[in-house]
């Protein structure tokens, strides 16, 4: 017999989309699905050793005072579980060591790439290489994207998809690097999932409003060496139904959004291999 498969969604200091992203992991047909506050994981009342599926929803984590997520990273590296010997981040590396599912979005991604987990070249999870920052813009971007996808990508979240239409709702999603050398390395290592692009899906474009805050290659979302770590700015978790769709009213569309893809693929390989 199948054992369950459990997903847990983070929540707290300013996280505000855990209720769709928790939704989302039900309709993709998660057995438990527990949102859980920060502060639990920290004072020992829950742990992700019990978990196949982590998930890092958006919002605005400690009011992105010190930069997109950074302060929420800062926890994670240097807070101490109360009552055990270790670091809150002891417990994200053995997630992630054993294979585990994880998933983050716009502020989650932020999170991911300020922690290093993203896009952990060589296995190292913990010196970030990239960053979120500022859109070119100058102001909050609340628009609905296209999203071409890399089928050469190992990303397990994505798989069989060729485009996706998807909102973003972010002040801090233009994605950078460090230097030349690791924007190449990202597509020699086949880290790049997700770019902007335009309705045909063909290829990305730095051209605005379609890509809407100025990535570098139109970068909109990343995943790690395995493929089992997957950070995007845009919002899967708000295109679950038809109704979500902004011409729902115009146009005929299939019932299912074309977000829940990402989160049946994720369910579907955790139960592959329980």
């Amino acid at each position: 017999m199948l054992k369950k498969v459990k997903s847990i969604v983070i929540t707290g200091y300013g996280t505000n989309c855990e209720m769709e992203m928790a939704h989302a992991c039900r309709l993709a047909a998660s057995d438990q699905v527990d949102i859980v506050h920060i502060s639990a994981l920290l004072h020992g009342e829950k742990s992700l050793d019990d978990y196949h599926f982590l998930n890092l929803p958006g919002g605005f984590l400690d009011g992105d005072d010190l930069g997109a997520a950074k302060a929420g990273a800062n926890r994670i590296l240097h807070a101490k579980i109360k009552g055990k010997g270790e670091m809150l981040y002891d417990q994200f590396a053995r997630f992630i060591g054993e294979g585990k599912l994880i998933l983050g979005v716009c502020n989650g991604f932020q999170l991911l790439v300020k922690l290093g987990m993203l896009p952990g070249f060589d296995g190292d999870y913990r010196n970030q290489t990239v960053t979120l920052t500022f859109n070119d813009s100058g102001r909050f971007e609340d628009r609905w994207v296209y999203l071409t996808v890399n089928r050469n990508s190992p990303c397990v979240f994505t798989q069989n998809m060729e485009g996706i239409y998807l909102p973003v709702r972010h002040g801090e999603g233009k994605f950078i690097t460090i230097d030349k050398q690791i924007q190449e390395r990202l597509h020699k290592g086949r880290h790049v999932v997700l770019q902007y692009s335009h309705a045909n899906y063909k290829g990305a474009t730095m051209d605005y409003p379609a890509n809407p805050n100025g990535s570098v290659d139109g970068i909109a979302g990343i995943c790690n060496e395995t493929g089992r770590i997957f950070g995007l700015m845009p919002h899967p978790e708000a295109y679950l139904h038809y109704t979500n769709h902004p011409r729902w009213t115009r146009e005929k569309l299939p019932e299912e959004g074309m977000g829940l893809a990402i989160f049946k693929n994720a369910i579907d390989f955790i139960k592959s291999r329980l």
